[in-house]
């Protein structure tokens, strides 16, 4: 299925990516429509797996909001590949759709938050000490089938453990990672960066209020409402940005965007909660002018495959 947005022959042709449930895009990403207009850039929103897309009409494919491949993770990644204009590109795709890349960032230096992780078929009992953790899979979006658990009730404990089974018998592989209290006060900041003449140069940040209440107790949409507001980054959070960007493989001059989220660890200090380069939220009606510099973006990875 495609919505077409503007199609007008000699112009630079745009797929953006998207999923069934989002058809006409998300609100926020419908705001760089205008602003590619106004470049000459015809933009078209278009399904991921709709069978009649030529993706070989388009100059660039950009990926939005595909945001229903978490199940289908294996047919997402083999698309990706197909697609040989992709930004960001398959391979980056590939190694950023599985959150055990926080292992490879980890050991490169990078402060994340600490995680262990269950494979399928793998024993697990919830840890003996208390405290509250968060468990997901490691292939996810839009925060579904995560969950917050206080290790203390014994019903949380039980809950935690039918989560990790739940997640086991379907063949995915679950995180755990102690929950970080700063962020009830503090929240999430998340940082993005758009391309540049020089590679990826940081553009806004926002604020996400905390999200996890309690156990996961089942799918409940696309994905998890977020209160969302500006934020100013400290300079710690973009040191911290710079350095999980400088990890990764094959370097940023490859990306169109990424968005680095954070949440303060124990001692104050900024930490890693996840790098997203496949499918985040630009949050772009957040700060003024970030949709004419994701156009811009566009534009200059447009004019590098011209």
């Amino acid at each position: 299925m495609t919505n077409q947005h503007q199609s007008t022959r000699g112009e630079p042709r745009v797929a953006l990516v998207t999923c069934t449930d989002l058809v006409d895009l998300d609100p926020d990403d419908r705001l760089v429509l205008d602003p590619l207009t106004a470049r000459g850039i015809a933009a078209e929103a278009v399904v991921w797996d709709d069978p009649d897309a030529d993706w070989s009409s388009y100059d660039l494919v950009v990926l939005r909001s595909p945001w229903d491949y978490a199940l289908r993770r294996d047919e997402f990644v083999a698309w990706a590949a197909s697609v040989p204009t992709l930004v960001n590109p398959a391979d980056v795709v590939r190694w950023n759709t599985d959150k055990r890349y926080l292992a490879e960032l980890s050991a490169a230096g990078v402060p994340t938050v600490p995680t262990s992780w269950v494979e399928p078929g793998e024993s697990w009992s919830p840890p003996a000490e208390t405290g509250e953790y968060v468990l997901k899979p490691s292939v996810s979006a839009g925060s579904q089938d995560t969950g917050r658990y206080d290790l203390a009730d014994p019903e949380h404990r039980d809950l935690a453990h039918a989560h990790v089974r739940r997640l086991s018998t379907a063949g995915r592989t679950t995180m755990v990672q102690p929950y970080l209290s700063a962020v009830d006060s503090e929240g999430e900041t998340a940082l993005l960066f758009l391309a540049g003449p020089d590679g990826l140069a940081y553009s806004h940040a926002i604020r996400k209020g905390p999200m996890l209440t309690g156990p996961d107790l089942g799918p409940d949409g696309l994905y998890k409402a977020e209160e969302i507001r500006p934020r100013a980054p400290r300079p710690e959070q973009l040191a911290v940005a710079e350095r999980t960007l400088a990890a990764v493989p094959g370097g940023t001059r490859q990306l169109l965007y990424a968005r680095v989220d954070l949440i303060p660890g124990p001692d104050g200090d900024p930490v890693l909660v996840e790098l997203e380069l496949t499918e985040p939220s630009l949050f772009i009606g957040y700060a003024d002018g970030a949709p004419d510099r994701l156009a811009t973006a566009i534009a200059t990875h447009l004019a590098r495959r011209a």
